[in-house]
């Protein structure tokens, strides 16, 4: 049975950002895994983290912590990177007291917008993870996909500008589940910021139309280099949240730099295709994959 430890990584003011540590039991120093849950930085929490996933990553030896992070639009992204920062650098410099972790050995896992800071932390923390694995996230976020109504969400009854923002705008949090009322209203103001095309403005506070260079440093895609980590890059080409597109320019830029990565298409998967979890073999094939990645990074 593995042993758990909820922490508070860091406070501002009266919010306190936690993160949830999973291990095995035992002194022996552990590589770890810093997991980072998805809902386009408005919703999600550290909490989200699938059961048989986390089952996958303990067994095989890893210690996880799953980490917040304070939630947009309340904050905006410079303060989401920032709890993305100190969370590794928590994690690097008191996990191996506190949990037993090898700092030389620590690897950053997302999905969605967590997936976005996964492949955010491969430039904006020091020292680099050792390896970085992205499902579904994206490296652009003030391209066309997110900055221009979406065909998709357009589809959908529109969402009045009035409950959009009713929704919002309160105290800082840190997380929500993916159920109950807080969930739904905020999930109904991401709705409204597809439709409208606002989603940058809304979670950055700027515009890209008008300040394009304001998002270059929150854009992975504009800071591949030669020493970015090793990098899976998981995507559903069906997905329609996030463009399979997304994945692929970040693959593009990666091989053009010369960055050891590997690019897995989920042949006729959408969002979040691996919530089905481990019953399906395709995707416990998937995991088998994600963890020989990162043994081979020696993330192990």
């Amino acid at each position: 049975m593995f042993l758990k430890q909820t922490c508070v990584y860091k406070a501002v003011n009266d919010c306190q950002v936690r993160a949830d540590v999973y291990r095995m039991p035992g002194d022996v120093a552990r590589p770890a895994i810093l997991w980072l849950h998805g809902g386009a930085l408005i919703f999600g929490d550290r909490e989200t983290l699938s059961p048989d996933q986390l089952q996958r990553y303990l067994e095989a030896g890893y210690a996880v912590i799953a980490a917040d992070y304070r939630l947009a639009p309340e904050v905006k992204l410079g303060t989401v990177v920032e709890d993305l920062q100190d969370a590794y650098e928590w994690v690097c410099m008191n996990g191996p007291d506190l949990f037993h972790i090898d700092p030389e050995r620590i690897a950053v896992v997302g999905q969605s917008a967590g997936g976005y800071l996964a492949l955010m932390a491969g430039f904006c923390v020091n020292p680099r993870p050792r390896a970085l694995v992205s499902f579904y996230g994206y490296g652009d976020i003030a391209a066309a996909w997110y900055a221009r109504p979406d065909p998709f969400y357009s589809q959908e009854p529109a969402v009045p500008r009035d409950e959009a923002y009713q929704a919002v705008g309160g105290a800082v949090i840190t997380g929500t589940p993916f159920e109950g009322s807080l969930f739904e209203g905020r999930y109904r103001f991401y709705v409204y910021c597809r439709q409208q095309g606002l989603w940058p403005n809304e979670v950055a506070g700027h515009d890209p139309d008008e300040e394009p260079g304001w998002f270059d440093p929150f854009c992975p895609v504009r800071n591949v280099a030669r020493d970015y980590p090793p990098t899976m890059l998981i995507h559903g080409d069906q997905d329609t949240d996030v463009p399979f597109e997304q994945s692929l320019l970040m693959a593009q830029e990666m091989a053009r730099h010369g960055v050891e990565h590997e690019l897995i298409t989920m042949s006729n998967r959408g969002h979040a295709f691996d919530g089905e979890g481990m019953k399906d073999p395709t995707i416990s094939n998937l995991f088998d994959r994600v963890l020989a990645f990162l043994e081979q990074q020696d993330v192990r």
